[in-house]
Parts: structure tokens; sequence; C-alpha cells
């Protein structure tokens, strides 16, 4: 019987203090979550002057550059960590170095049409830092066959 008491005493005790880790583990969680949002709200905000460029209509073999500017009209720096294109025949550049609230960024796409006929769509894809974390931009037009 002592035996059995001791058994069911030692068995509380190790209840009670998994319990409690669990309570301070729900309770590092839900801090963590309220700085993360509070670190968010002080993020940058990445405006685009615009987020679609139609080249028109381009002899295959011709390239085309466009600039997409962005702003940062949020109260933390950008900055951009990468920016892919959906196809190899873009190819995009960034700036690369922090863009502080107030200032601007760019995107630079080249666009070759060598082997690219007919309509045309390429999506640029940007991952930052800001408020969005991952936006994209379109190059459109018609390459036509030389």
């Amino acid at each position: 019987m002592k035996k059995l008491s001791l058994l069911i005493a030692a068995g509380a005790f190790v209840f009670a203090a998994c319990n409690q880790t669990a309570k301070d583990a729900t309770q590092e969680t839900a801090t963590e979550v309220t700085e993360g949002t509070d670190a968010l709200a002080a993020s940058g905000i990445m405006e685009f002057e615009e987020t679609e460029f139609n080249f028109g209509k381009i002899k295959e073999g011709e390239q085309v550059e466009h600039v997409f500017k962005f702003k940062n009209t949020g109260e933390a720096p950008i900055v951009v960590a990468q920016v892919s294109a959906s196809c190899g025949c873009t190819t995009p550049t960034y700036t690369s170095t922090p863009v502080k609230p107030g200032e601007v960024g760019e995107i630079t796409v080249k666009f070759d049409s060598h082997g690219q006929v007919g309509q045309q769509q390429k999506i640029i894809t940007i991952a930052s830092n800001a408020q969005k974390r991952v936006t994209t931009v379109q190059l459109k037009g018609e390459v036509a066959v030389l």
C-alpha cells in the first residue's frame, strides 16, 4: 500500500512538472508572436511606381530593358534578398544596399527576345524583408518573327 501511495505521489509530481513546462513553452510562444507582431508593424513597405510594363511589339533578337522603381513608405529599411525571373531569357538586377524609409530602390530587368516569339509575359519575383515578404512585377509584350 505504501508503495502504491509513493508511486501515485511520484506520478503526480512528474505530471505537475511536465504541466508547468508546457505552460512555460506556451507563454514563450505567445511572447514571440507578440514581439513578431511589433517587428512587423515597424517594417518597410515597398510601393512600386508600376507593377507591369508593356514593351509593345519588338523583333525577335532585340533586347528590352526596364527599371521598376519602388519607394520605401514604411518605418524600417528594406533589404531585397533575392530577385528571380520566370524565364532564363529575363535577367533581373536590383539595389543591394538597404533602402531606408523615404528612399527609392530599383529592380532592373533585361529581356532577351532571341528564341522567343509571340506574346510574352515574364514574372519577376522579389523577396525582401518588407511587410509583404514576396511581391511580383511583370514584363509584357509581343515578339515578332524576323
